[in-house]
């Protein structure tokens, strides 16, 4: 009999997937009502099919949030406002941890909060995408922060035409609330980059602006 304690010291992490249950209660004759039964006391929480965390009583250390959205659905990075208050780029820390993926656009609703996933196409993709090491064993796919603020422009703010410079930093500074500082630390030439690839008048708004700061 394994017991939950036990289990939580088997794994790695907080977060486990079905393959590893599976092999921890191979020695059940049915490991899949061991599954469910550990899911009724509630040692382990499902937050997809197949995905699971270790309930309060039982886990050994925070999960790590980052790493559930990329596991939820992918491929996916984390993006948008998530990732800029990650940064420090803005002040409030954001509940709803939105990604972007090069799938269809797609919404879970987990025991630990809500999971969102915004399409981009797979030509923008890839360029700004960074891996980070949250600890040791948890690698996380995450924007930069030059490409979680055009994220934020491309595929949130659509409905703005940012025409001059002062509605440009109405937007960054009162709308977002991103302090002066913190523009300054963004890289031009990736940001220069991206508004190439990305081709969007906002977008290419902020790249002048930029470059205009940096001279």
């Amino acid at each position: 009999m394994v017991t939950g304690v036990q289990l939580r010291r088997m794994a790695v992490n907080e977060e486990i997937d079905y393959l590893f249950l599976k092999n921890a209660l191979k020695d059940y004759i049915s490991p899949r009502s061991k599954i469910t039964s550990l899911l009724k006391q509630k040692t382990i929480l499902r937050i997809k099919k197949g995905l699971y965390i270790f309930g309060k009583e039982y886990a050994l250390h925070p999960y790590v949030k980052e790493s559930l959205a990329n596991l939820i659905y992918g491929p996916s990075y984390v993006s948008l406002e998530y990732a800029l208050a990650f940064y420090g780029f803005i002040p409030e820390w954001v509940e709803i941890l939105t990604s972007v993926t090069n799938k269809k656009d797609k919404r879970f609703s987990t025991p630990v909060g809500m999971f969102t996933y915004r399409y981009l196409h797979p030509k923008k993709y890839p360029i700004g995408v960074t891996q980070i090491f949250y600890d040791a064993t948890h690698p996380i796919l995450i924007a930069t922060p030059e490409k979680a603020l055009a994220d934020k422009m491309l595929l949130e703010t659509s409905h703005l035409n940012l025409t001059t410079e002062k509605e440009l930093k109405t937007f960054l500074f009162d709308d977002l609330r991103i302090p002066l500082h913190k523009i300054k630390e963004l890289d031009v030439r990736l940001f220069n980059q991206i508004a190439e690839l990305y081709q969007n008048k906002n977008i290419s708004r902020l790249n002048q602006f930029l470059k205009k700061r940096k001279k």
